[in-house]
């Protein structure tokens, strides 16, 4: 694989762009992404306040921010919504829609956005893009949250998948390489509850078609990478699954 430019906004897809900050020696990676369709722009997770200029500057080399129309927020934790309140103000339109579950958007209101809020769950788990695109999401209750959200883009294939599926690594790439499974072991094991509860999430997700999943955290998953961590995650006791006894 190609050195790729980790200052640089960065395409998975012709319409999906990584726009995450690379920190050396941090371990844990967040990542945004932009979803640019035809008349929306959608900002998926944009991250944490400490890496705001580092991701702003990478959104405005893409889009005007007055054109994102949708900010998806899978869970409520400060490393996806920390820097809301701030992005709001750049995007500054009356019509910005914050997406999330309603047990996100309880907490989220404690950030004092202004924005409409999108509850999927009123909206049959679907947003309709002006193009004509519908988005799915799925509620992965306790995945780490409540409220905790993936979305499933059907055109590209494409799985945001929050905190599922991510990983903490000394030697991070954006793309999977190598030994990537052993680097999801730590995160799930510390933040997942429970193996009965990641499992019942991998049947559902393993019946869609997925050639690209995009955690939060971690690497980006491509090809045969997502069958094979499917069944990793499927096996993998976690949380109290690893409990002594008191």
């Amino acid at each position: 694989m190609a050195q790729l430019n980790y200052d640089e906004a960065i395409a998975i897809t012709r319409e999906i762009h990584w726009v995450g900050f690379h920190g050396e020696p941090a371990r844990l990676h967040c990542n945004p992404y932009l979803l640019i369709d035809e008349q929306d722009v959608l900002f998926f997770d944009p991250g944490s306040i400490p890496d705001f200029p580092v991701i702003m500057r990478k959104v405005i080399d893409l889009v005007n921010p007055a054109h994102i129309s949708f900010v998806v927020a899978s869970h409520q934790d400060p490393d996806v919504c920390g820097n809301l309140p701030v992005l709001e103000d750049i995007i500054n339109r009356d019509d910005l829609r914050i997406v999330a579950h309603n047990n996100t958007i309880q907490l989220i209101r404690h950030y004092g956005l202004r924005s409409t809020y999108y509850p999927v769950e009123s909206h049959e788990a679907k947003l309709t893009l002006r193009s004509g695109r519908v988005l799915e999401f799925l509620h992965t209750p306790y995945l780490h949250s409540p409220g905790a959200i993936m979305t499933y883009d059907p055109k590209t294939k494409s799985l945001f998948t929050s905190d599922v599926f991510g990983a903490v690594s000394d030697n991070w790439s954006l793309f999977a390489q190598g030994d990537f499974l052993n680097p999801m072991k730590a995160w799930h094991q510390t933040y997942m509850p429970s193996n009965r509860l990641l499992s019942r999430c991998m049947e559902r997700i393993e019946k869609l078609e997925i050639e690209h999943i995009l955690p939060q955290h971690g690497s980006i998953l491509e090809g045969a990478q997502v069958q094979q961590a499917i069944a990793y995650l499927k096996a993998l006791p976690c949380g109290v699954d690893l409990a002594a006894e008191p």
